[in-house]
């Protein structure tokens, strides 16, 4: 059960992001009922998550990948059941989402670039600091702009788990 109600969406400025968001996204999810207990917040939330999501040039496997990984690694549940439907219609396969929640990714199931994307993607969650050998594996991979986003991704969903797990939001809280 989440810490905090979920906010009331039929009044005020949060009834008119609410209905953006349903006209963008189809549904008002529980991560945003309760970030919309601040409307300003909200609205910044979900311009910037727009951007990482649909507006990027990032392959979407790729940012999938990310989202799931740091999904397991900060064990964010409702992370993973909301992305884990999008890895798989991205392309990413059920062996490899399986593999994303083990403590170290088994050789194999990740191809070369999916791999130094994930060392990455642990070093930024794991520990802040990313290491050179680790930048300079990805960093063959990609562009500038192309890094720029995937660093932007990586970020942006490590805030996303840390206050879903800050507020106790899951997928089976009832509003």
């Amino acid at each position: 059960m989440a810490r905090l109600s979920y906010a009331d969406l039929r009044q005020g400025a949060a009834a008119d992001l609410a209905q953006r968001i349903i006209a963008e996204r189809g549904s008002v999810l529980h991560l945003y009922q309760m970030l919309l207990h601040s409307p300003p917040v909200a609205e910044g939330w979900l311009t910037y998550l727009t951007a990482i999501r649909q507006k990027s040039g990032l392959d979407g496997a790729l940012r999938e990948l990310v989202i799931m990984r740091i999904a397991h690694l900060n064990r964010a549940p409702y992370e993973a059941d909301q992305h884990a439907p999008i890895a798989l219609r991205e392309g990413l396969r059920q062996d490899q989402l399986d593999a994303l929640a083990l403590p170290a990714p088994p050789s194999g199931v990740f191809d070369p670039r999916q791999a130094a994307v994930l060392d990455y993607a642990d070093a930024m969650t794991r520990s802040v600091q990313v290491p050179d050998a680790v930048f300079a594996a990805v960093r063959a991979f990609f562009s500038e702009a192309e890094l720029v986003e995937l660093t932007a991704t990586i970020a942006a969903y490590n805030m996303v788990s840390r206050f879903l797990e800050a507020l106790q939001v899951h997928s089976d809280d009832q509003r």
